[in-house]
């Protein structure tokens, strides 16, 4: 990965709102109907064309596809994994990712029934729940292939000079009807999506690996203290260390988050917490949410926990938490905070988490998007003016 030799780079999370021209045939893909693949491979491309220049317009250095491909992460890996079935989903779709039984739930139960009953995830692409019921195989072969082709065409005609592809953890988010444990069940899942990694790598494209999990979990499980919580983020590692095993770390990047709703997340762990567990993770970058009002403070973190020698640092200078989009003079100034306390060679500056993690998620609508990613560009510029003169 690049580093911020002369100016500060900026990447983003993942995740942009996808084209109404693509989310019909989404949504029959989704449903195990037929649609009209090649008109849809065609206009598949052309938005990866489009929004890979538009982030290049915006100032974004490290640019990806906007997952267009990828309705959900959940979709994603029913479409490029063996030995997975559909089941028939149960209970209140339209949340989204939300857990009514949480710890910020608990304490703010008005906020979130008022969330229940006008869910912005609604719109949302369904998907059928997935369970392992034979031996896990990688079969996608062809989509990450057109998702690397897609990308670098992209990248080339808007003049991009480095690109990433999100992955999802080798940790299963599904069940297990196969393997004779979990940890079985993992190693074989890990084992599989390592094939995914190796090609994103092997086309000379970043890795990023998507984890929200890793820290968003602390919400749901609400009888774990912080030092068994840690405990069992260490079992986490160990298995994305055992599926990232000789992969080159310097072309890997980790993303974990603390969620995509727009809560109170006063429950939410702080970066002090768990950032030297995270470092234990063979990534050469770490994105993580540091622009909403509960993370904002953090930038103090690298004054007492040293950033290791080769790592990097990817802050959120905007972020997914709320629709308003930051000044360009505010996100330089938490720029700024970051590169003198981390080292501005240690930082690059992305979004707190994906805009539009499911698609159909009305949260960040496009147009809010955008703007936010163009002041990160602006914010950027006007920081890097200050650090390097």
């Amino acid at each position: 990965m690049k580093r911020s030799t002369d100016h500060i780079r900026t990447t983003h999370t993942g995740s942009l709102p996808r084209p109404a021209a693509l989310m019909a045939a989404m949504r029959a893909q989704a449903a195990g109907e037929a649609y009209d693949v090649a008109a849809y491979e065609r206009t598949l491309a052309a938005h990866v064309d489009d929004t890979v220049r538009r982030q290049v317009e915006a100032g974004i250095d490290v640019v990806n596809d906007g997952e267009c491909s990828k309705p959900s992460f959940f979709q994603y890996v029913g479409e490029r994994l063996g030995g997975l079935a559909a089941r028939k989903p149960t209970g209140n779709l339209a949340l989204g990712p939300m857990d009514l039984d949480g710890r910020d739930a608990k304490m703010f139960p008005d906020y979130y029934q008022s969330i229940a009953e006008r869910s912005p995830f609604t719109g949302v692409i369904r998907v059928p729940a997935r369970v392992c019921t034979g031996p896990i195989t990688y079969v996608g072969h062809r989509q990450v292939e057109r998702d690397v082709a897609n990308l670098k065409r992209a990248m080339a005609a808007a003049g991009a000079d480095e690109g990433f592809l999100p992955s999802c953890s080798p940790i299963p988010m599904i069940g297990n009807e196969h393997y004779a444990n979990d940890e079985e069940f993992a190693l074989a899942y890990g084992e599989a999506m390592r094939v995914e990694y190796q090609a994103i790598l092997d086309a000379g494209l970043v890795l990023q690996i998507d984890d929200p999990r890793m820290v968003s979990m602390w919400d749901s499980m609400r009888d774990e203290s912080l030092e068994s919580y840690r405990k069992w983020m260490a079992g986490r590692v160990a298995l994305l260390n055992h599926a990232l095993r000789g992969l080159p770390t310097d072309r890997i990047r980790y993303h974990t988050c603390y969620g995509v709703n727009f809560g109170p997340r006063t429950s939410d762990l702080q970066l002090a917490d768990v950032i030297d567990v995270l470092f234990t993770i063979n990534a050469g970058a770490y994105s993580f949410e540091a622009a909403n009002a509960r993370h904002e403070h953090e930038w103090r973190v690298p004054q007492r926990i040293k950033v290791p020698d080769g790592k990097i640092l990817i802050p959120g200078g905007v972020t997914h938490s709320h629709a308003t989009v930051e000044h360009p003079e505010a996100v330089a100034d938490r720029i700024e905070l970051w590169a003198r306390a981390a080292g501005r060679e240690n930082v690059i500056f992305g979004n707190d988490c994906g805009f539009q993690s499911t698609a159909g998620n009305t949260e960040i609508p496009t147009t809010v998007a955008w703007a936010k990613l163009r002041s990160l560009g602006e914010g950027a510029r006007i920081a890097s003016k200050r650090l390097w003169n």
